[in-house]
C-alpha cells in the first residue's frame, strides 16, 4: 500500500507533465504566427544642434530632435497568447566614422486590453538623439522604423518591424533656437 506522501509525489509529477503538455501546446498554436503590421511614419519637424558632449574629451556634437507622427493597426499582432508589446522607434543612419548607427528615439508598453490603434500626432522624441560627432549635420539618409519585441504568457520573444519605414534628411545648419 502507498503512503500518503508517495500518492502526493504521484499526484504532483502528473499534474506537472500535464501543466508542461498544455503550455507547450500554447506556445505551438501562437509560434508561428505572423505578428507584422503596416505602420504609417510622418516627419513634422527635425531640429539640430551643436551641444558640448560631457561624456568624452570637452568635443561638442550634434543633438538632433525629431516631432512625429505614428499611426498602426496593431490588432492582430494581439491574440490569447500575448501578454504586452513593447513598442519602440528608432533612427539608423551611418557616418564616415562607424558605418551603422543605431538610437532608439522613442518607446511605449501596450498592455493587452489597450487600445491596439495607435494614431499618435506630434510626439517629440523620448530620448536624446545624440551622434559622437558631426555625423547627423547635412545626413541625407536617418531612416526612422518602429519596432516591437511581442511578450507572450508562455513562448519565445520574436522581434518585430513595422513594413513602413521614413527616411529623412536632416538639416545642413545648426539651430540658435533656446527651445524645441
Amino acid at each position: 500500500m502507498n503512503t500518503l506522501l508517495s500518492r502526493a509525489n504521484s499526484l504532483f509529477a502528473f499534474t506537472l507533465s500535464v501543466m508542461a503538455a498544455l503550455t507547450l501546446g500554447c506556445i505551438l498554436t501562437t509560434a508561428f504566427k505572423d505578428r507584422s503590421a503596416p505602420v504609417r511614419l510622418q516627419v513634422s519637424r527635425i531640429l539640430l544642434k551643436k551641444v558640448e558632449d560631457f561624456t568624452g574629451p570637452r568635443k561638442r556634437s550634434d543633438l538632433g530632435f525629431i516631432t512625429f507622427h505614428i499611426s498602426a493597426d496593431l490588432e492582430k499582432t494581439f491574440d490569447w497568447n500575448v501578454k504586452q508589446l513593447f513598442l519602440y522607434l528608432s533612427a539608423e543612419y551611418s557616418t564616415k566614422s562607424n558605418a551603422v548607427n543605431q538610437v532608439v528615439l522613442w518607446d511605449k508598453i501596450l498592455l493587452r486590453g489597450e487600445n491596439p490603434k495607435l494614431d499618435l500626432k506630434d510626439v517629440k522624441s523620448k530620448y536624446f538623439f545624440f551622434d559622437d560627432g558631426h555625423g547627423l549635420k547635412g545626413n541625407r539618409n536617418v531612416t526612422l522604423t518602429l519596432s516591437w519585441q511581442v511578450i507572450p504568457i508562455a513562448g519565445i520573444l520574436p522581434l518585430v518591424t513595422g513594413s513602413g519605414r521614413v527616411s529623412v534628411p536632416f538639416p545642413d545648419s545648426y539651430e540658435i533656437a533656446t527651445t524645441f
